[in-house]
C-alpha cells in the first residue's frame, strides 16, 4: 500500500516525477519562492526514500534522486483514499457532489464519466481464458 506524502514531500515528488532524475540543488532550484533551505530539501528526499518513494545513485559523496514510485500509482492510491475517506467508495457520490457543487455541465459530466469507464478498463486484469 502507497503511504500518503505530506504537502512538503508531494511538492518534491512532483518536481521529481518531472524531471526523472535530480540532486538537491535540481530540485531546490524547480521550488518557488520562498525557497526553503537546502538541508530542509535534503531532509524531505531523505524522508521520501525511507519510505520508499525514491532512491539514488551515489556520485562520491553526492546523491542523484530518482522516483520509484510513477505519478499515476500515487494518484491511484491518493484518489481510492480519498474516495473511500470522503465519499465512502461510491465513485456515484463524488460525481454528484462535484456535479452539484461546480456546477458541471451534462457534457463535462459525460467526458468525465466516459474517461473513468476507459480508465477503469484499462485497470482490469487482462482476460486469460
Amino acid at each position: 500500500m502507497i503511504k500518503e506524502l505530506t504537502k512538503a514531500e508531494e511538492q518534491v515528488m512532483q518536481i521529481l516525477w518531472k524531471l526523472e532524475k535530480a540532486f538537491v540543488n535540481d530540485i531546490l532550484e524547480k521550488i518557488p519562492e520562498p525557497k526553503p533551505a537546502y538541508n530542509t530539501v535534503s531532509t524531505i528526499v531523505r524522508i521520501l526514500e525511507k519510505k520508499g518513494f525514491v532512491d539514488h545513485d551515489a556520485f562520491g559523496k553526492t546523491h542523484r534522486y530518482f522516483p520509484l514510485v510513477s505519478k499515476r500509482d500515487y494518484t491511484k492510491a491518493y484518489f481510492r483514499n480519498f474516495l473511500s475517506n470522503y465519499f465512502g467508495n461510491s465513485f456515484q457520490e463524488m460525481v454528484s457532489f462535484f456535479a452539484k457543487e461546480d456546477n458541471m455541465s451534462l457534457s463535462d459530466l459525460e467526458t468525465l464519466i466516459n474517461e473513468v469507464g476507459r480508465d477503469l478498463e484499462d485497470d482490469k486484469p487482462e482476460n486469460n481464458g
